[in-house]
């Protein structure tokens, strides 16, 4: 557990750790404080479902939701996907700790349910021919205007580096052919998406798309005009 200087949050620290074991071993439950963005999580249970820590930065949802200021007109958000460590589905929720109407700290509930599936599977295969389970268990189409899931990471430079490989993706150019108007685009998305709320993004940016941090900051005024 780290400290935090806001009562209100230290209350959240205990809560933290009774939740992660009334629920049991596949909910992760993360306490994020949001005066400091780089090293936000201070407490955390099960934290071995997303391979973080004490210390860990904010997600790419968190950012999101600084960002777009969602928070205003909502106290939390319930069952969106995010990533396990070992790549599993994770189904996410997150309640605002305001006070005083000023967003504080969030606190974070990520349910693995890949045992569940693995057993129902099992199940299913007792119950049915094969082919028949295969088509009951092939996976579903994922639209290409979906959310993107929330990712973990124990550091802003890994949270950047998803965020730049993600719109590169998107894009289907590798960061070496990027023209200026196509790193724009880039850049734009990623101010959207609140990574520049993170110390040090501009310059993992930079390195990512293999540009300086003048031309990063020059992409943001343009943008800002």
């Amino acid at each position: 557990m780290s400290d935090t200087s806001n009562a209100l949050l230290r209350q959240y620290v205990k809560l933290t750790e009774f939740l992660g074991a009334a629920l049991g071993p596949d909910y992760e439950v993360a306490l994020h404080d949001l005066t400091d963005k780089d090293r936000s999580i201070i407490a955390i249970a099960n934290g071995y479902i997303s391979g973080r820590e004490v210390g860990a930065p904010l997600t790419n949802m968190a950012l999101g939701v600084l960002k777009d200021e969602s928070y205003e007109w909502q106290d939390y958000r319930l069952h969106y996907s995010g990533v396990s460590v070992t790549g599993n589905l994770l189904r996410s929720s997150t309640m605002f700790i305001k006070e005083g109407g000023k967003l504080i700290g969030m606190l974070c509930i990520n349910f693995d349910d890949s045992r569940y599936q693995a057993f129902a599977r099992e199940v299913l295969t007792l119950c049915h021919p094969n082919q028949f389970f295969q088509a009951l268990t092939q996976p579903e189409e994922v639209p290409a205007d979906a959310l993107r899931p929330e990712t973990f990471r124990n550091s802003t430079e890994a949270v950047t580096q998803d965020a730049v490989a993600h719109e590169l993706e998107r894009l289907g150019v590798p960061a070496d052919r990027l023209t200026s108007e196509e790193r724009l685009r880039i850049i734009a998305a990623l101010d959207a998406s609140g990574i520049f709320l993170l110390k040090g993004a501009v310059k993992d940016v930079a390195a990512c798309l293999g540009c300086s941090q003048a031309s990063v900051y020059r992409y943001l005024s343009q943008i800002k005009k």
